[in-house]
């Protein structure tokens, strides 16, 4: 069954069991933005033009084909601190419902962890954020130019730039508390998964974009996640040993964690890379086209861990569709900078495992000369447009 049809007649933790009067409502509890469930004389009712108010009926609609928002079994609130979760008993609610924004949350995966300790196992976590595609529309869209661009820009620096940057971090962090950064789709959702929880859904309704998840784990408590310009991506390498291969990152922070999302999704490109990845930024893209994210690689050669041309240094994932043959001499060798494929011409996914085949077959009866031949006509067929990146 695909999860992403679920409806909240599929949820085991669906309840039709309604609100009564003087059980549950939303009430603002003190903090600016913030909305709680707390004791309060209501009636249904109340609770669906509380939502509808707030969120529009799309929205709405779109929340209630997972959960009941009327049930006791369903938190209802706007936060953005994790104690506002942290306050209710493990076990109470069997569904979370969060109607505040993502980027108005300091301490995201603090709060997503707050959120998974609250679920049972197969509990839906619903939540909003205003994704960097949807602020830069709406800020392009609120002046005429040139004055948009320049907004645009101010706006990218102070509240996307700033956060990043370790000398300027603590400054916007003591400033803003994390009220309103910029913030991807990709980011929140990789966010999500690290925090132990799959993907079931998302939407954008009216410039915000909505996720559903389902907690189906505990959360990795990742200290060091993939956040700066050059991160370290979990290889495996000669012997079948664990490597970490430096590269620029190309991608959103924490995508790594939604590998097998897009590939469920869209499967693999003629490329044999995951079709149409959101996780890639805009210099990412550029970045591919040209090879310049695998420079730092050389690092790795320098380790001792790779070498300059070899095969491509793999995940598990991707190296479970290796047929035996191809894995057991995989192991023999380093991988390389330069894989194959590129000398060979040949990037879908059969034909860059039988361009692994070939070169390990070529390379076990002739290691240097193959290796300096293969070298030769990859940066030929690089510089000749012959072949691209992605």
């Amino acid at each position: 069954m695909d999860i992403s049809l679920l409806s909240k007649k599929e949820n085991p933790f669906y309840s039709n069991k309604k609100v009564k009067k003087g059980e549950i409502a939303l009430k603002n509890n003190g903090a600016p933005g913030n909305l709680d469930v707390a004791v309060n004389a209501t009636t249904t009712n109340n609770i669906e033009k509380l939502l509808l108010d707030e969120i529009g009926e799309e929205a709405y609609h779109f929340i209630n084909r997972y959960v009941d928002t009327q049930s006791g079994s369903t938190l209802l609130t706007s936060t953005t601190t994790k104690f506002n979760i942290d306050k209710y008993a493990t076990g109470l609610y069997q569904n979370i419902v969060n109607i505040q924004l993502v980027n108005n949350t300091r301490w995201i995966n603090k709060f997503f962890e707050s959120v998974n300790s609250k679920l049972p196992d197969g509990g839906f976590y619903i939540g909003t954020l205003e994704a960097k595609a949807n602020r830069k529309r709406r800020i392009l869209n609120a002046l005429p130019r040139p004055f948009n661009w320049v907004l645009y820009t101010i706006d990218f620096l102070h509240k996307r730039v700033a956060p990043k940057i370790k000398w300027t971090q603590r400054i916007y962090f003591y400033f803003t508390k994390g009220n309103g950064r910029v913030i991807t789709r990709a980011e929140t959702l990789g966010r999500l998964v690290s925090c132990g929880f799959e993907i079931v859904n998302h939407q954008d309704i009216n410039n915000k974009t909505w996720f559903v998840v389902r907690k189906v784990k505990e959360p990795e408590f990742n200290l060091n996640p993939s956040y700066g310009p050059i991160f370290k991506m979990p290889r495996v390498g000669k012997g079948g040993k664990p490597i970490l291969v430096y590269k620029f990152r190309t991608m959103h922070p924490y995508s790594e964690y939604l590998q097998d999302y897009v590939l469920k999704m869209n499967g693999y490109s003629e490329i044999g890379k995951p079709a149409d990845d959101f996780r890639l930024t805009t210099w990412g893209k550029f970045m591919r086209r040209y090879w310049l994210d695998e420079m730092p690689q050389l690092l790795n050669v320098l380790k001792g861990e790779m070498k300059l041309v070899g095969i491509r240094p793999l995940s598990k994932r991707f190296l479970a569709e290796y047929p035996e043959d191809v894995l057991k001499m995989r192991f023999k060798h380093k991988p390389g900078c330069v894989p194959p494929y590129v000398a060979l011409l040949k990037q879908e996914v059969k034909e860059y495992i039988e361009s692994e085949r070939t070169y390990l077959l070529e390379v076990e009866k002739h290691p240097y000369t193959t290796d300096w031949k293969y070298f030769f006509k990859a940066v030929y067929n690089i510089l000749t447009n012959k072949i691209r990146s992605s």
